[in-house]
């Protein structure tokens, strides 16, 4: 377990090291491929800045030359007498430094009219002409506008010089003389000593056709030609073509541009590494240092994850332990619901069971008032009969053996009665045994059965009290068989006897009426039964419903717990695999 405990870290970090380093490299790499493209942009901008800088200062050189043979220039278009030449010659060339003297020539031969005038005092040969010199040609070619002559070694200085020169123009735009200068360009070469591109740069004045006018080895200078010996490989009429340009190539820096009106340039070339290797170091030492904290916070991310799984390790138990107690739980709870599904089913089928008894004593009840009606009508007809008896025995005395007949025929019907009230002692039995299950189906049924065993009770009180009013029923009927047969024997004895009858007929009357007004209780008392049966059958039927909805909720719970049973086993696998 250590020794696998141990490989997981190690994957670990090497999953949280790998992604930051190579965030590192991929950033890195990303830098360098822009801080490349800056480099170059830096490169020539430095390039062009600093041989703006030195044709700056170069043309600065030249533009009080330039201002000074222009204004001589001006004068002599305007004035051709020698001595006043002379004197703003002399005058203008004390303003001019670093120079071997000014001087100006006429295209006449001084044989002709012609002059040379020089600061210097130089008088030439007589055979020595100004139009014949190649400043004055230039200048003449030129226009009117500044020439300057080839570069040239001085013989006497050994410095180099160059010739500026410019035409003496007529009203008819001929060259009628040419004024120049010489100047002397070590100001020039300071001045492209005093300019760096970089550490390791340099810069040169070259010449139209790329010789060198500035050089640190003098026998270099309008001898060598810079396209020749330098790596940049380019024809000088194509990379010296007037406009400010720059190329890197094979790790140095070429950067050319030209100089004022001159038909100079200035050269810049050095190695790129003088621009970029102060960058290189700073982005090495950069993607050191994101390294060394890739490594920190992979550490440390490591002993926060490490931190983590301890308490998601810790939670895991927790939340298997509760999800088992939540099996355990659930299941507990499908079982209490599966006993509560069966015991309400269970309820159910009692509760139909009772309902269709309920229906059945609702149905007999209804016969019993029938027969308790019939009976209500058997009894208002007895009575009628014995009003008519009454009568007849009143009128015994006329009709003696009618009576007898009469009497003989109350005898059958009473034989009527007694059946009836057989029949009415048969359904009180009857109803007193269903009064007796009632009560016990009422006890069961609990609160809803109250009121059901109440009607059940006083069925069955109905019932005893039928059945002591039947007794009195036999008993007077047995009375009135008795008093029949003692009136049929009494008959023949006489008159007295029949007045005997007639008080017997008479409680018998009044029997009859009782009995009446009992088949009708009876009569109204089994309506109510049956009304209020009814309503314990809508009762029960209510009741039937809810524990229906009752037992499907149940079943719905059960279904639910079942849910939750499966739910906590899956929670339970998934705190295993927390764990």
């Amino acid at each position: 377990m250590k020794e696998n405990k141990k490989t997981k870290t190690s994957k670990l970090f090497l999953n949280m090291f790998f992604p930051l380093i190579t965030i590192v490299l991929v950033s890195g790499g990303l830098l360098a491929f822009v801080s490349n493209n800056v480099i170059k942009r830096y490169v020539q901008t430095s390039a062009f800045v600093s041989i703006e800088r030195l044709n700056s200062n170069i043309t600065a050189f030249f533009t009080p030359v330039e201002l000074t043979i222009s204004n001589f220039a001006r004068t002599a278009e305007k004035n051709y007498d020698e001595d006043v030449l002379r004197t703003t010659l002399y005058s203008l060339a004390d303003g001019i430094d670093f120079s071997n003297g000014l001087y100006y020539g006429s295209r006449k031969s001084r044989f002709d009219g012609g002059m040379y005038l020089d600061s210097t005092g130089w008088e030439p040969p007589a055979e020595w002409e100004p139009a014949n010199r190649p400043w004055f040609q230039g200048a003449d070619m030129e226009n009117g506008k500044i020439h300057f002559e080839e570069p040239y070694i001085d013989d006497q200085t050994k410095n180099l010089c160059v010739t500026i020169a410019k035409g003496v123009m007529e009203n008819d735009g001929k060259v009628i003389g040419v004024v120049a200068v010489d100047l002397m360009m070590d100001e020039i070469d300071r001045m492209v000593r005093d300019i760096s591109v970089s550490e390791h740069g340099s810069l040169y004045v070259l010449s139209a056709d790329g010789k060198y006018l500035t050089n640190d080895d003098p026998e270099k200078i309008t001898v060598a030609d810079y396209f020749s010996e330098s790596a940049i490989k380019e024809e000088a009429s194509a990379f010296l073509d007037g406009e400010l340009k720059a190329v890197i190539k094979k790790g140095m820096y070429y950067a050319a541009g030209r100089i004022g009106d001159t038909p100079w340039f200035i050269m810049a070339e050095g190695p790129v590494s003088d621009f970029s290797s102060e960058f290189t170091r700073i982005i090495t030492c950069f993607e050191i240092l994101i390294i060394f904290l890739s490594i920190f916070f992979a550490f440390f991310n490591l002993k926060v994850v490490k931190n983590l799984r301890a308490g998601d390790r810790s939670l895991g138990r927790k939340i298997f332990t509760e999800s088992q107690n939540l099996v355990l739980a659930s299941k507990e709870n499908a079982s209490t619901a599966q006993s509560q599904s069966s015991s309400i089913k269970e309820i159910v089928a009692t509760m139909e069971d009772n309902n269709a008894m309920s229906e059945n004593i609702a149905t007999k009840i209804k016969d019993v008032a029938s027969v308790a009606n019939a009976t209500n009508d058997n009894v208002a007809n007895g009575v009628c009969y014995l009003e008519v008896n009454v009568n007849q025995l009143q009128e015994i005395a006329e009709a003696n053996t009618n009576t007898i007949e009469s009497i003989k025929e109350l005898g059958g019907k009473i034989e009527n009665i007694w059946d009836i009230v057989t029949i009415i002692n048969a359904v009180a039995d009857q109803a007193k045994i269903i009064a007796f299950n009632a009560e016990l189906e009422a006890s069961s049924a609990g609160k809803e059965g109250k009121n059901f065993h109440i009607v059940a009770t006083e069925i069955r009180r109905l019932a005893d009290s039928i059945i002591d009013g039947t007794k009195e029923i036999k008993e007077s009927i047995s009375e009135i068989q008795n008093s029949s047969d003692n009136l049929i024997l009494m008959s023949e004895s006489g008159t007295e006897k029949i007045k005997v009858g007639v008080e017997n007929a008479k409680s018998l009357e009044n029997s009859f009426i009782s009995i009446k007004n009992a088949s009708e209780i009876t009569a109204s008392s089994a309506t109510d039964i049956t009304t209020i049966i009814q309503q314990q059958a809508v009762a029960s039927e209510r009741i039937l419903d809810m524990l229906r909805q009752i037992s499907r909720s149940i079943d719905g719970f059960e279904s639910m717990t079942g849910d939750v049973s499966s739910a906590s086993e899956k929670l339970k696998e998934i705190a295993a695999l927390l764990n």
